[in-house]
């Protein structure tokens, strides 16, 4: 499948957070607790949103036109990571529409993402994930992260996890 990256704008803000809140029920009904505040996003989480759509770190990924999820990428996550001293791409927020699960969607972006890391000359290709969410945290060691710390932040404790490039 070939997917492209779109860049989101301020009046795309309802689509991100129905993203999220689609998957926040996906996740609930695997009897999850992650992500369960985007049914109902606390102010500081829509802030989040708004602030990473006005620096341009929000994509849509599209495949032939057609919605499948979304991703945001970061040059710095200090909110996670603190401060690094090796250059590196951070994925946040990856989500494929239900519909398009187990297709190889979140591969395809992960692999975009890492291509695009590389062009920069970045060491590193990070993210991560909550720690409850086991399935989640799985899918990413299969993709060659290795998990490397753990940080806790208001919502949830998070395994943070890199792949060298």
């Amino acid at each position: 499948m070939t997917i492209d990256f779109i860049p989101i704008k301020t009046d795309d803000k309802h689509t991100v957070l129905n993203l999220f809140k689609e998957a926040a029920e996906k996740i609930a009904s695997m009897n999850i607790d992650h992500w369960q505040y985007w049914k109902n996003p606390p102010a500081e989480k829509v802030e989040w949103v708004e602030e990473g759509i006005r620096n341009n770190e929000f994509f849509f990924v599209k495949s032939g036109g057609e919605l499948i999820g979304m991703v945001r990428i970061l040059e710095e996550d200090w909110l996670y990571w603190g401060e690094q001293k090796d250059k590196a791409l951070y994925v946040h927020s990856l989500v494929v529409k239900e519909e398009y699960g187990g297709k190889g969607v979140g591969r395809d972006v992960l692999e975009k993402v890492e291509n695009r890391a590389k062009a920069e000359g970045c060491k590193y290709l990070r993210l991560d994930a909550d720690s409850k969410n086991h399935k989640l945290c799985g899918y990413y060691e299969k993709q060659g992260f290795k998990k490397v710390g753990i940080k806790e932040v208001t919502l949830s404790v998070s395994n943070l996890y890199e792949k060298e490039l």
